[in-house]
């Protein structure tokens, strides 16, 4: 199943039918979590099929719910209780979470989900059907490949609206390349592979910070309601849109490269909630957040299973401390150390390439990789992924023995 997203640009009267229906599916979610709370308060058991069969009592309790088509109401329960699982494997895991919260806030519920029926897409009038809504127009701007199984209406914190069509489509195995490869995932690279490439990380929200916190200080200042207050809120938007939208384009592109390239990808399986939670530093949190490893290793999953490539997720336990010539392990290995010396065998490299070298390994079952030179990692700036020139980048670092210069050449 992929996803294509296309620009919908309502009229003014169907606009104001999409934000009711929003509204009336906000009320529908607090209604059905009220009754899973209540259940929960008196030791009942209560599941997904239960409320699913209260929605039809709570038509005739809000006869408002008419107006909205059917099966987007169910897909409301399916949210819920989608979000609920989440919660319990969290839990599951040992995590402290609290319970699934209401959507107090009006204009907190920003989709509609027509799943299997109640659209159509007419192609060549460029218009989209949705049952009980009305015709919408549709930018068309790509193909849509493979059987279209459901619309997901979408609404910004712009105001802009999106539909997304989900397709089911037949994988498309790329040729065999008979490489594999592993990533060490970083903040002051985005990534370093074992191949000897370091991709720069862009970090996007360094270069946005001042004017978040600028703009964020005006709307504190402006009284809620107001128009002026709007008119700060939407610049806002505007900004954390522009940075979602570099981030993702960086993304994509980096993540089509390794999948084109190499038949076998390997990657920690990183428990990301837990790093920013035991993270000593706001700074370092908000690079984390800020690289969104979690969306690359989605994107690069998907990517991968339709090319018939694999992605193997390996433990990161000890890839950044064990040397990955002899196996030994530096117990006293910190985070300031960027450059890995193994007192053992000599061995020398910089510690995210160390960590790919034994990611590998583990990825592919050997018991250590074969090193005897180390190459000097080779720094692609992020602007070369953006451009789309990384499809071409070719390993033409130098090899260096133990002992050499520790700075390393940049992709010009």
């Amino acid at each position: 199943m992929i996803s294509y997203k296309f620009r919908i640009y309502p009229s003014k009267t169907i606009e104001a039918k999409l934000n009711e229906q929003l509204e009336l599916c906000r009320w529908l979610y607090n209604r059905l979590l009220e009754e899973v709370n209540k259940a929960r308060r008196e030791g009942r058991k209560i599941t997904w099929r239960d409320t699913q069969a209260l929605i039809v009592k709570i038509k005739q309790e809000k006869p408002e719910l008419k107006n909205v088509y059917s099966k987007v109401l169910q897909m409301v329960n399916h949210q819920l209780w989608s979000n609920i699982k989440g919660l319990n494997e969290l839990r599951k895991k040992g995590k402290k979470v609290g319970w699934l919260r209401y959507k107090t806030s009006p204009n907190s519920f920003k989709t509609l989900n027509f799943n299997q029926s109640g659209f159509r897409i007419d192609f060549k009038r460029r218009k989209l059907v949705l049952s009980k809504v009305g015709e919408i127009t549709i930018e068309l701007h790509r193909p849509i490949e493979g059987k279209i199984k459901g619309v997901i209406i979408k609404r910004t914190k712009r105001g802009k609206w999106f539909a997304i069509v989900q397709a089911e489509v037949e994988p498309e195995p790329l040729p065999p390349t008979g490489r594999a490869i592993a990533i060490d995932l970083g903040i002051q690279n985005f990534c370093v592979d074992s191949d000897g490439l370091a991709f720069e990380n862009p970090k996007f929200i360094d270069k946005t910070l001042e004017k978040i916190k600028r703009v964020q200080k005006q709307l504190s200042r402006k009284q809620k309601g107001s128009k002026r207050r709007e008119k700060v809120r939407l610049r806002l938007a505007k900004l954390y849109e522009k940075l979602e939208n570099q981030r993702n384009d960086f993304l994509h592109k980096l993540s089509r490269y390794y999948v084109n390239n190499y038949d076998v990808i390997c990657v920690e399986d990183l428990d990301i909630r837990d790093m920013v939670e035991n993270g000593n530093s706001s700074t370092l949190n908000r690079h984390i957040h800020d690289s969104a490893w979690y969306k690359f290793l989605s994107l690069l999953a998907y990517k991968a299973e339709r090319a018939g490539r694999w992605v193997l997720r390996i433990k990161p336990a000890n890839t950044s401390k064990r040397c990955a010539r002899c196996g030994y392990v530096m117990e006293n290995l910190t985070l300031k150390d960027r450059w890995f010396v193994c007192p053992i065998c000599g061995w020398e490299a910089d510690r995210d390439y160390n960590a790919s070298l034994n990611i590998l390994d583990v990825g592919l079952g050997r018991s250590r990789t074969p090193v005897e030179r180390e190459p000097l990692l080779l720094i692609i700036p992020y602007r070369k992924v953006i451009e789309g020139q990384v499809l071409s980048v070719k390993r033409e670092a130098p090899l260096r023995k133990r002992g050499g210069s520790s700075r390393f050449p940049t992709s010009q």
